[in-house]
């Protein structure tokens, strides 16, 4: 896969998270997804995600900038959103918080495989 290739592929993840269509996860996502040295299968990661979109309804992914080096892609994503409930472990309640994540993806055959992620927590707790 070329560096354009990935690129394209990447953002055709996101748009499908950000439209929730769910049902087409699996053509962006590989049967043996790994989260953060977890596998997790496919099913699993879609119910991460699901269990994301009940607790921050409003949660969109946002593109700050992407690195790629095939077969691997490095993306800052940046949300603007009102959580429910706790949200890893803070108290944020329904209050609007913006933060960071940094993450990194391998592919395989056109899919995420494989996915490395940090969420700037200190981010949040500053704002509450």
């Amino acid at each position: 896969m070329t560096k354009d290739e990935l690129l394209d592929r990447y953002r055709a993840y996101i748009d499908c998270l950000n439209r929730r269509d769910w049902s087409r996860l699996g053509d962006h996502v590989g049967d043996k997804a790994r989260h953060n040295g977890k596998e997790i299968g496919l099913v699993g990661y879609r119910s991460m995600l699901e269990g994301d979109v009940a607790a921050i309804p409003d949660l969109t992914f946002n593109i700050d900038f992407l690195v790629a080096d095939p077969p691997v892609i490095g993306a800052r994503l940046l949300f603007d959103c009102t959580p429910q409930g706790e949200l890893f472990g803070l108290p944020v309640n329904g209050r609007r918080v913006t933060f960071t994540e940094n993450v990194f993806y391998r592919f395989e055959d056109g899919k995420v495989e494989t996915v490395w992620s940090v969420i700037d927590v200190a981010a949040i707790q500053a704002q509450l």
